[in-house]
């Protein structure tokens, strides 16, 4: 900031004032041309419509006294005017159209092949009506002087060939061409005559396009501009799929062998790339003595050619060396080989120590030919493994790898970062070989080859992990120590950079990990990673995609402590935090939880926290609960959950009751006529919910086989201390899934008796009783929770009213109570004394009594939960 001027430095003569004067009026002189440019009362006045004109009359008047951007806004409006009133817009407003175009600028004449072509998509008029109305403008336009207008027109008319009859076709299209495509037409006419005659060929049967298509086909062919027998060339890929293969062999293949010999290199090139196309077309004698000659000698002089040669040539490569597989020699197989190692690095041969700025331009686009002619190489580098053959990949390819994934520029690196996961499949078991590529790629300095090697992310570590094989076995990841710290630098960079989206990729497939390390790694090296970006992002997709993997985590944690103490973050820190955009996190987590563990799940340890929010001061907050009970209500099953059930609805009346703000207001009565319209789910299976309790039950049974496994586990170190494979728990887990077919005969039935579920053998008793005797000490609500039920006695208005036959009559499930007891978990002691899991075990006690579920004491539910514990393991 510059100090003021003091007051000697402020003149306030009269020779001043005149200069201030004269500055004003130099800036009055600087608006004028804006006044200027303006409309006048005339020009304004000359540009209304009246407004009561319908719409066929205003597009008459402005086609016929307009000006040219109303005219192009009423054929810009054309497609409109023929799907409201066809019948009129083809009397009145089409020949207005045609007059204009006669006389149109460029603008206009663009939009206008826009709309022909939108009409005849639309289906607005019959073919007929559409072939008597604009196919003649069409035709009419095709050779506009400008070039862009003219290829406009042309894909109009290409269009519409695919649509008209044949009858039409040969007496308005293909009878003129014979004349268009004359060597006394101009240049643009012949080239339009090319791309017509390579569309007409599949309208006709052989006989016709032998008599009067392929002698034009031949004419064009060996025309004297350069531009046109490209064109032509072009084309013949179109003509041989319509003449079929014995007329492509003796008309076609003449045609491209005299092209390809052609003096003109973008001919020879078309001529090239033709024959890759027809490779397929061609038997293996003429693949053999007339293409593959033709191929080495393309490649042996391509190098001395234009380096827009090898471009196309490092492209058609791989689909080259496929087509010719089954007929190379040894010394030829050799050759192609070689020849594509040389394309792979060329120009890193070229090294110079001179500034960019001081590098002439000719070399400047010279190397950028060069880096399409790698980048071209890594597309093809899958069909090359399959060419040299997979088991040869360490000896023959693995060095031009190497180069690729190590290339300075970063295109090649994209581009082999996109075919990695193909390269992964071809090697199968020889996999192992490119495990440091995998790592130089994630450590990659450039964002982009990042974000093109996580979209297969998944899949190349289940690779790694497997060796290539389907069959179970002992994971070696632990072979490529370098693979967690690349995976955990990607992230941070990702994290660090302005392009979150690559960031929310990455977090996403995160979720794979528990598939490919132990659950020990996760823990240590990236849980609490996620933790860290839930709180601290700022960016809402970042969080969530954190969120999703977090719970993912979690999901596959195999150590009891481990995740009680990962629940109780997401409670505390989320759930209990100080910010209402973490509170709103811990929901949508919840969200999560509900969609990846079972129902009892998060009833047991995340159905409290989240109704809870009921009672937040921000709205926002209260508002997203909101649109979560009704997912929140579906994980109760009745009637062992009638205790949760009370406690939602009483949060409900509360909500109806005391809510101030009438957004949120709002949504809790929509959300009560949803909650009222859900039908609850039972313990018992239902006809309605099969297919979702099926997958609740298989959801249940793998959370109680962690705890058996961690179990286990335990005793084996004790036996032998050797701790269990997470490859033979993937085993176990996929062994335990009960077929559909048998799951009807499994499904507990709430009947009376000591215990739905008997164990089979001692070992299983035993296991099932440790597991019981590990159960968590329940505790009993918090007073929170009970300061709930409050508003009970002013609820009786709310319109919403609790499920017949859940008043303070105790059922109990007895299959229900021996699943609780087996999915209790033990709190480690540095737990349960001081931060207790806030936790509802299904069938474990009465419904909540207003008197006591505000106490503090919890004697009296630790005796109830201690008999039914008791009672499940007789």
């Amino acid at each position: 900031m510059h100090p003021p001027p003091s007051a000697a430095a402020m003149d306030f003569s009269q020779n001043s004032l005149f200069g201030y004067m004269e500055d004003l009026q130099e800036l009055t002189i600087i608006e004028r041309p804006v006044r200027r440019s303006l409309k006048t009362p005339e020009e304004i006045e000359r540009l209304t419509v009246d407004e009561d004109l319908s719409d066929i009359e205003r597009a008459v008047y402005l086609l016929s006294a307009g000006q040219d951007v109303q005219g192009t806004s009423v054929i810009a409006n054309l497609p409109f005017l023929m799907r409201q009133n066809p019948t009129e817009t083809l009397r009145r407003v089409l020949p207005k159209v045609r007059e204009a175009l006669h006389v149109a600028g460029v603008e206009m004449q663009l939009t206008a092949a826009v709309s022909f072509l939108t009409i005849l998509q639309d289906e607005s008029v019959s073919i007929h009506s559409y072939t008597h109305s604009f196919l003649q403008v069409i035709l009419l336009h095709l050779e506009h002087r400008d070039t862009g207008v003219s290829n406009a027109w042309l894909e109009t008319l290409l269009s519409v060939i695919e649509v008209l009859p044949k009858e039409t076709l040969r007496h308005e299209i293909l009878n003129p061409l014979v004349s268009k495509a004359q060597l006394s037409q101009t240049v643009q006419s012949r080239l339009v005559s090319c791309k017509i005659l390579g569309k007409l060929t599949n309208k006709f049967d052989a006989h016709t396009i032998k008599r009067e298509i392929l002698p034009l086909v031949k004419s064009l062919c060996q025309d004297v501009e350069y531009e046109v027998r490209s064109c032509m060339c072009r084309q013949l890929e179109n003509i041989a799929q319509g003449i079929g293969t014995e007329l492509t062999k003796s008309v076609v293949l003449p045609e491209l062998i005299e092209l390809s010999r052609d003096e003109g290199s973008s001919v020879r090139l078309a001529a090239f790339e033709t024959l890759v196309n027809l490779l397929d077309i061609f038997d293996t004698d003429d693949r053999s003595q007339t293409i593959l000659p033709l191929v080495k000698s393309f490649c042996e002089k391509s190098f001395k050619a234009d380096e827009s040669i090898l471009i196309s040539l490092s492209f058609h490569l791989g689909k080259l060396c496929h087509g010719l597989y089954g007929i190379f020699t040894p010394d030829q197989h050799l050759r192609f080989l070689e020849f594509y190692k040389k394309l792979c690095t060329l120009g890193l041969q070229q090294e110079n120590g001179h500034n960019e700025n001081q590098i002439p331009p000719q070399i400047l686009e010279q190397e950028k030919k060069y880096i399409s002619v790698r980048k071209n190489c890594a597309y093809n580098f899958p069909a090359m493994i399959v060419f040299v053959d997979p088991k040869n990949f360490h000896m023959e390819l693995y060095s031009t790898f190497f180069c690729l994934c190590h290339d300075p520029e970063v295109p090649v690196r994209y581009t082999i970062a996109i075919c990695f996961y193909e390269v992964s499949k071809l090697l199968n078991s020889g996999v192992y070989l490119i495990h440091k590529e995998l790592i130089t790629l994630l450590q990659d300095e450039s964002l982009e080859v990042l974000d093109a090697l996580i979209d297969h992310l998944p899949e190349i570590l289940e690779l790694m992990s497997t060796g290539g094989e389907s069959s179970v076995q002992e994971n070696k990841l632990s072979s490529l120590p370098d693979l967690i710290p690349a995976l955990t630098a990607a992230e941070q960079r990702a994290a660090a950079s302005l392009k979150w989206r690559t960031h929310e990729k990455l977090l996403q497939k995160y979720a794979c990990l528990p598939h490919v390390i132990s659950s020990d790694q996760i823990y240590y090296r990236f849980l609490q990673r996620m933790f860290t970006i839930m709180m601290t992002n700022n960016v809402l997709p970042v969080q969530k995609a954190a969120s999703r993997t977090l719970c993912i985590f979690l999901r596959y944690n195999r150590k009891q402590e481990q995740r009680h103490e990962v629940i109780q973050k997401l409670i505390e820190q989320l759930g209990q935090g100080k910010s209402y955009w973490n509170r709103l996190r811990f929901l949508d987590t919840c969200e999560f939880i509900i969609e990846i563990f079972s129902k009892s799940f998060f009833c047991k340890y995340f159905f409290l926290p989240a109704i809870e929010l009921t009672h937040d001061p921000v709205a926002n907050v209260r508002m997203k609960l909101c649109y979560l009970l009704p997912k929140v209500k579906s994980t109760l099953k009745i009637p062992a959950d009638k205790h949760l059930l009370q406690q939602l609805e009483m949060c409900v009346r509360k909500l109806l009751c005391q809510e101030k703000d009438k957004d949120v207001l709002a949504i809790v009565k929509r959300t009560v006529l949803e909650l009222d319209r859900m039908e609850m789910s039972m313990d018992a299976f239902q006809k309605k919910f099969y297919e979702k309790d099926l997958l609740d039950q298989e959801k249940e049974r793998e959370e109680l086989l962690l705890l058996e496994m961690e179990q286990l586990e335990k005793e084996k170190q004790q036996n032998d201390g050797r701790p269990m494979s997470d490859k033979v728990f993937e085993k176990k887990r996929r062994d335990t899934k009960t077929p559909t077919q048998s799951l009807p005969k499994n499904i507990p039935i709430s009947v009376p008796g000591p215990s739905s579920v008997t164990p089979s053998t001692s070992k299983e008793i035993k296991k099932s009783k440790l597991i019981r005797s590990q159960s968590f000490n329940n505790q009993a609500f918090h007073a929170k929770y009970g300061n709930l039920e409050k508003c009970a006695s002013k609820s009786s208005t709310a319109g919403y009213t609790p499920v017949s036959g859940l008043g303070k009559t105790s059922v109990l499930s007895l299959t229900d109570d021996s699943f609780r007891t087996r999915n209790a978990s033990s709190v480690p002691p540095s737990f349960s004394p001081n931060t207790p899991l806030p936790s509802t075990s299904r069938g474990t006690g009465n419904s909540v009594d207003p008197k006591s579920s505000g106490s503090k004491d919890t004697q009296p539910r630790k005796a109830t939960l201690e008999f039914v514990c008791k009672k499940a393991s007789l």
